[in-house]
């Protein structure tokens, strides 16, 4: 009976340690997202004299919204970003789906090497080798150039070759010998045959590379440095400067730029869960 007791209060304790565990986990998650909501209905004086958890007086104040898409031209912001998406996601999706089939179809020496090169390359940071790539950059003319920066995107994508790869090994070797029989070309092979059934891991990289794309500042701040080639990540750096910055545009700006994202997650979650969940890496 003592046994069974301490067992009870073990599992109770345990269960009361995981939920508070997962009660803070949820509140460092939500907290940054409820302050900036709050923000971004702050006119400048509420802001400067109330804290960062105060309600604004009315949620029905869009001003903050109409300066921030106007001052920071988010719209250009948007085009720039739709463009630098489009192209860098097709191009990555190709490239990396004809790597992994060439790593994963064809045994030939030093096939093993350039994988571990692929593993070894993602241990490094992107940071630690960007005088080398400015270098190259200011060489080749693609400094402040939409296209350079789409080049620099463009770079293998070591995450999505290895989806790819994992893919391609749950694919039977016999299709693709089926097709070569009946005169198929590897590249018939490869875009006929094998790629449409390489979905799921499309899906899997899309989600991945869309998000870092979308997200990502560094590189855009580095290399786009006229104001007609900001991208959305970049364009709310008109609201920073030397006397201050104003956070309930950041933060206003901030939402409409969450806004587009969470819209076509609510269209496309079934297809983004499924891939997701298909084309995930298996031990």
């Amino acid at each position: 009976m003592k046994k069974k007791m301490h067992i009870s209060i073990s599992e109770l304790i345990f269960s009361i340690f995981k939920y508070v565990c997962l009660i803070i986990a949820a509140i460092v998650a939500v907290l940054p997202v409820i302050v900036c909501i709050l923000t971004a209905f702050k006119t400048s004086d509420e802001y400067n004299n109330t804290s960062v958890l105060d309600f604004p007086k009315t949620f029905l104040n869009f001003e903050n919204f109409r300066v921030a898409f106007k001052q920071a031209n988010m719209l250009r912001g948007f085009m720039n970003t739709a463009i630098v998406i489009i192209v860098v996601l097709t191009c990555s999706i190709f490239i990396s789906a004809m790597l992994a089939y060439v790593l994963n179809r064809f045994k030939f020496r030093g096939n093993g090497v350039i994988q571990n090169l692929f593993m070894f390359a993602s241990l490094i940071p992107g940071i630690a080798t960007q005088v080398t790539v400015y270098q190259i950059m200011y060489s080749l003319g693609f400094i402040n150039h939409l296209y350079g920066y789409m080049i620099v995107l463009m770079g293998t994508d070591i995450i999505s070759i290895y989806i790819f790869l994992q893919f391609f090994e749950n694919l039977s070797v016999s299709l693709d010998e089926s097709a070569i029989i009946d005169g198929c070309t590897y590249f018939g092979v490869f875009f006929k045959i094998l790629f449409p059934l390489l979905k799921p891991a499309i899906v899997t990289s899309l989600v991945l590379k869309g998000v870092s794309v979308y997200n990502e500042y560094y590189m855009s701040n580095l290399y786009l440095q006229s104001k007609e080639l900001k991208t959305i990540s970049t364009a709310l750096y008109a609201f920073t400067g030397p006397y201050g910055n104003q956070y309930n545009y950041i933060c206003a700006g901030v939402i409409i730029t969450i806004i587009p994202i969470f819209i076509l997650f609510l269209i496309f979650q079934k297809q983004i869960y499924g891939g997701m969940a298909a084309g995930a890496v298996k031990g």
